[in-house]
Formats: C-alpha cells, sequence, structure tokens
C-alpha cells in the first residue's frame, strides 16, 4: 500500500471500524452488500482488465510466473469497496490476459508485525530443503504514535517476510517478526516502505521507498544473504522536495514510493511514484559499488496509472502492471461495490540512447474479434465504438499534422494532436515530452470506463470516464490527417459475466 491518496479513504471505509481483525471476522455491514447481479451488469466495470469481482483494490504486488502460470497479487479490502483492511489478493493466468479469482493469499495477524495492514510489496523465487519456494517481501503496518512512520497517521512500518511452497501459492506462512523492523537510524524519513527484490549474483538486493524531510524522496538499498537478514547500503538515489509544505509528503515530492530497480537492455531502470505521477530513470547500476547513476528520465503516463510493478514472463520480457485509480466520488463508490482495476500488460525496452519505450503485450490482439468499419473521405476518418469497448490504432506518415478526438456523447474526453513541424504531440493542450525521431502512433484500449493509450510507444495517457444509467455509450473518434491510417476492432470480454474470472485460466 501506498499514498495517503489511498488511505484517505480509510476514514469514510465502511469497514474501518474492523481493525485489525482475521480474516473469519470479515464482512460487509448489512445494505452495503454488492449485489452480483448489478455488479455484473454495470457497463462501467471492464470486461478485459483484471480486477476482483468486487470492492476496493489498489498496488499490483508481486506479479511472478511460477510453475508454469502467471500469478497477480494486489492490494485488497476484503471487506468493502473503499480502502482499509489490506489484504494480498490473487488471480492466476495462464497468459496475462485471462485471470481466475484465488482466495485472498494473506492478510493481516492480529497481534502481529502487519496488524494493521498488509502493504505493498515483492515476490522472489527460491528454494528451501530442495524443493522450490516463492518469497513475498512486503510491508508491515502497525499502529504506534510513538514511533510513526507515516507523517500523521500514528502508523509504523517495517518490512515482513511470508512465503509459499504451494504450486498454486495459496497457502502462506509468515515470519512473526519484521526482517527489517526499523528505518536506518539518524535519518528524517518520510516513509518506508514497497520493498522490492531481486538476486545479485549470491547476494540478494532490496529496494525500499522513502523520504528524508525537507530534502526530497528517495530509495534506500539494502542487502542479504538469506532475505532475511538485511544490511542497510546506502541511498540508491536522491531526489529533491518540491518546497512545498504539505500533511502528505508523497504529494509534495518529499516521498518516493514504489520503487522498482532491474536490468533492461544493457542498462538498469528505476520506476518510483510521487506528486501522483509515475516517473522512470534509466542509467547505470555499478555492481561493485552498488551505485545507480541515472542518466535519461521521463514521465510513463499522463494520468490514472500509479505504484506500477514489473516482472519478467516467460520469454523473458520485461512486463509492467499498474493500478488505474477510480476518479468519482466515494459516494458513488460505495454505490457502485467496486472500485480500481489493473492495468493491462505492457512490454518494456530501452532504445539505444536510454529512453524508455512501452507497447501493449501483442497478445492482446487474441481478443480482437470483428474489424469495426469506419466512415472516411479526403484526409479524415469517422469511427465508432459501439458500447464504450473496443480496440483503436491510427497513425500518420509524420509529414503532415494529425489530430484525434476522442469523444463520449457530447463529452471530448481526450483531444491529441500531432505536430509535424516539431515533431511534438499535445494532449488536451498540454505538450507532452517524446523525442522527436519517431512517426506518429497512437494505440489505445477502451474498455467500459477507462481507456489505456499509447503514444509512439514512449508515454501513455489513462483517463478514466463515467456516465449515468445502465447502457455504455458509444465512443466517436475522429481522426484528421493526410498519410493518416486508422484500424478498430471490437475486442471479447474475458467472462460471461464481467466478474473477469474463468475457469480455463
Amino acid at each position: 500500500m501506498s499514498a495517503r491518496t489511498r488511505r484517505t479513504f480509510l476514514k469514510l471505509s465502511v469497514a474501518a471500524c474492523l481493525g485489525a481483525v482475521g480474516m473469519e471476522s470479515f464482512g460487509a455491514p448489512e445494505g452495503l452488500e454488492p449485489i452480483v447481479d448489478r455488479l455484473a451488469s454495470d457497463p462501467r466495470r471492464p470486461q478485459y482488465h483484471l480486477l476482483p469481482a468486487r470492492n476496493w483494490m489498489n498496488d499490483p504486488n508481486g506479479p511472478i510466473y511460477f510453475s508454469g502460470k502467471y500469478h497477480m497479487f494486489f492490494q485488497y479490502n476484503p471487506a468493502g469497496p473503499l480502502w482499509g483492511n489490506m489484504s494480498w489478493n490473487h488471480a492466476i493466468s495462464n497468459d496475462m490476459i485471462h485471470w481466475r479469482h484465488e482466495p485472498v493469499a494473506f492478510t493481516m495477524t492480529p497481534g502481529g508485525p502487519d496488524a494493521a495492514g498488509c502493504f505493498s510489496g515483492t515476490t522472489i523465487l527460491g528454494s528451501h530443503n530442495g524443493k522450490p519456494r516463492v518469497y513475498a517481501i512486503y510491508t508491515g503496518v502497525i499502529k504506534d504514535e510513538l514511533h510513526e512512520t507515516i507523517r500523521n497517521e500514528g502508523l509504523r512500518e517495517s518490512q515482513c517476510l511470508a512465503w509459499s511452497e504451494d504450486s498454486q501459492l495459496r497457502s502462506w506462512n509468515k515470519c512473526q517478526q519484521p526482517v527489517i523492523p526499523n528505518p536506518p537510524s539518524g535519518m528524517q524519513i518520510t516513509g518506508f516502505r514497497d520493498p522490492s527484490v531481486w538476486k545479485q549474483g549470491e547476494d540478494y538486493l532490496m529496494v525500499v521507498g522513502s523520504g528524508i524531510q525537507e530534502t526530497g524522496g528517495c530509495v534506500l538499498l539494502y542487502r542479504s544473504k538469506n532475505l532475511k537478514d538485511w544490511e542497510y547500503l546506502h541511498p540508491l538515489v536522491q531526489g529533491t522536495w518540491s518546497g512545498i509544505a504539505g500533511s502528505n509528503p508523497v504529494g509534495t515530492g518529499e516521498m518516493w514510493e514504489c520503487p522498482d530497480l532491474f536490468a533492461l537492455d544493457g542498462k538498469h531502470v528505476l520506476i518510483y511514484s510521487t506528486m501522483g505521477k509515475v516517473f522512470w530513470q534509466s542509467g547505470s547500476f555499478d555492481l561493485v559499488t552498488l551505485k545507480f547513476r541515472p542518466e535519461k528520465s521521463g514521465v510513463i503516463d499522463l494520468d490514472a496509472f500509479y505504484a506500477p510493478k514489473t516482472q519478467l514472463d516467460s520469454q523473458g520480457r520485461r512486463i509492467l502492471w499498474g493500478w488505474i485509480p477510480e476518479r468519482r466520488s466515494q459516494q458513488e463508490i460505495v454505490k457502485a461495490g467496486w472500485s480500481g482495476m489493473m492495468s493491462l500488460p505492457r512490454v518494456l525496452h530501452l532504445d539505444k540512447d536510454g529512453m524508455l519505450r512501452m507497447e501493449m503485450l501483442p497478445e492482446i490482439s487474441a481478443l480482437r474479434r470483428n474489424p469495426l468499419q469506419r466512415e472516411a473521405s479526403q484526409n479524415q476518418f469517422v469511427q465508432t465504438l459501439p458500447r464504450a469497448t473496443g480496440e483503436l490504432l491510427c497513425a500518420a506518415d509524420g509529414a503532415s499534422d494529425l489530430k484525434l478526438r476522442i469523444s463520449v456523447g457530447d463529452h471530448t474526453l481526450m483531444d491529441l494532436s500531432y505536430l509535424a513541424a516539431t515533431q511534438s504531440w499535445m494532449a488536451d493542450g498540454k505538450p507532452v515530452a517524446l523525442p522527436s525521431v519517431d512517426l506518429p502512433k497512437a494505440h489505445a484500449f477502451f474498455d467500459g470506463s477507462v481507456v489505456e493509450l499509447v503514444l509512439n510507444e514512449r508515454i501513455s495517457y489513462t483517463k478514466r470516464f463515467y456516465y449515468p444509467g445502465g447502457v455504455a455509450p458509444d465512443i466517436s473518434v475522429h481522426l484528421t490527417g493526410a498519410g493518416a491510417r486508422l484500424d478498430a476492432w471490437e475486442i471479447s470480454p474475458i467472462s460471461e459475466d464481467r466478474l473477469t474470472s474463468i475457469a480455463s485460466a
């Protein structure tokens, strides 16, 4: 779990009064239990994104390919559609597209180091007595106003360890004590959470999201031989505080969360979340000094995408997942009975100049159903995506300006322009910082109440949209530009009832 943008839901959560209790105590208050038929028929629920059958979800946690299956864990409230009772929910897949819901993997242990929440973390494959074992390293939280690490929240964070030898990763055991009980001494930290672990030679390395008061967010680096005994080394990288005073250090850049460091195409990439955005840095990681030197940087998404996590798939590709939050009121969320979804999987690469590239997982094209017909006249295309669902691909030769307007009814959802003279993009009237070397290309997926769009395989623009009633409206697409091309497809759902759980996953 991460930013206060999520924790603020706690005060109004229908389950906040439950506190640190066992799973057997979870239950929604009378009158708020979502009706399955209503959930299944809600047109705003996506048809091919991963989300639980009901209730609140946020950060992806520890996605891993294990025993021939993809496992996704994520932050989850078993008791209601608002933030609270943070647990690790679980889904399983053959292809990262079709998913089957599993029982909650693990939740808060009364009296344990995670009694107030099992926050975000990672998984890593290991072994024990010759048997494969998957370890989960996550942030446990307890109520402790005297030693709080989350400012003004009365909560103390520590790094905890759990493991499973079950081939389906359904059964988990926990260490009774934190493996890193406290942040480094002598530091005025602004947070201490979201560990990410990898194997480097004979050692395990771990980065933890943190920050230093009135200095800026940072990432802390640890080392271990056995995943249980950890040595603090140094800040891997240090950011700069915005100088804006505020009660939420994440909102001012005084705290970085959900760090992830990984090797990619001859370099290393660091991803972290702060100030409502996800940032990336690429550069060199010295395997002797264990210092990271950033060389290039950028933003991953322009709007509703946060707290991402990466994994390697069965082909060795680096896959990026992110949390897509809601953009509606808490009252509307409670009425709907669900909140949040997982992004579609994205494949990451680095250019030879160290700039990050991303594309939607190519295998998603297997969900294409029917090519959609469009209206076309001289340098103009009009496309309709029925019932707010479908895939869109537009491109041009780069010699002329390009204008792409996407509308829901009378409301403009996205207004994108490519300026040939400067080889640059504008999104809703704002310039998008991209290298000026690629031909214009936009690839978008629409799903009930969300659109994920990738520009030039360089940056994404994820946006939510809502509408009244029980019928999803059509999406209207207008594309103008010489040399432009436009293709669109219907997309097949991954379940029959919008609850995104199928037996064949």
